[in-house]
Order: C-alpha cells, then sequence, then structure tokens
C-alpha cells in the first residue's frame, strides 16, 4: 500500500540501502594503488579483502523494509519489524565505521597514503531516521484503530 506515508519512507529506507549494498562507500590510495571499500569486499588491482559480515547486514537492512511494505494489514508485525530494522541500521553504521577504522590503519603504515569517505557511508544514518518516522506513522495508524474499536 504505497499511498501511505510510512510506505514512502519505508522505500526510501529500502533505496539508500540498495544504494548502499552497489556503491563504494570509502577509498584509500596507498602507494601508486587505490582500493575502494564496498559493502562486501575492498578492492583494489588484483588484490581483495573480503568484508562479508558487514555486507550480510547492510544486505538485510535493503531487504527488510520492502517486506515491511507488503505486510500493510498486520501493523503489529510492521512494528516490530521497524524495529529489527533500526537495529540493524545501527548495527551497518557500525560496521562501516570499524572496516573504515580497519583499512585507515592498514594503509596508514604505507610512505604514501589517503583515505576518504563517499556519500553513501552516512546512507544508514539517513534511513535510521527514515525508518524511525516510519515506526511512528505504522504505531499511530495502530493507535487510530483501537481507539475506532474501543468506540464501537
Amino acid at each position: 500500500m504505497i499511498q501511505r506515508i510510512q510506505s514512502l519512507y519505508l522505500l526510501a529506507v529500502a533505496a539508500l540501502m540498495t544504494t548502499a549494498v552497489l556503491t563504494p562507500l570509502a577509498y584509500f590510495a596507498a602507494g601508486a594503488q587505490e582500493y575502494l571499500l564496498y559493502a562486501f569486499s575492498l578492492k583494489g588491482g588484483e588484490v581483495s579483502y573480503s568484508t562479508i559480515y558487514m555486507g550480510v547486514v547492510v544486505a538485510l537492512a535493503a531487504i527488510v523494509p520492502f517486506v515491511t511494505i507488503f505486510l500493510f494489514k498486520n501493523r503489529t508485525l510492521q512494528i516490530r519489524l521497524c524495529a529489527v530494522e533500526l537495529v540493524l541500521l545501527i548495527g551497518s553504521a557500525v560496521f562501516m565505521a570499524i572496516y573504515y577504522y580497519l583499512g585507515s590503519r592498514m594503509f596508514a603504515q604505507l610512505e604514501f597514503s589517503a583515505q576518504g569517505i563517499r556519500i553513501a557511508i552516512i546512507f544508514p544514518l539517513v534511513a535510521l531516521i527514515l525508518d524511525y518516522l516510519a515506526l511512528r506513522a505504522i504505531f499511530k495508524d495502530e493507535m487510530l484503530v483501537r481507539s475506532l474499536d474501543r468506540i464501537r
């Protein structure tokens, strides 16, 4: 049910997290080589390091809002899934910070190194706000339905 505002919030969360899965989150330049941090790996030339744990959490954070949108008849389950999504978004932000820190420590020992973040690394924080707004809107709908049941 896309016409509800919480569905639009959840759709935006899913789009942001899908973008975070597919685009680079940060870059590290070490000597003449440039490494890009993605959700599932840290790639540079022929070298690739796995970041599978972060990738799984970010991918789950991209899938759960799609599932939540189509459960519009069961608002209590929607509220629970929004709470799970909040935990996943916090976890993905923490994983991104940890892997960025570890990457900067790994390349800081080389003679020439530079690092930077891309815009996709802040998407979990924006999605966290949007998910909270969706949670509030779903809770308001549930309270409205309960109050109407009480009047009957």
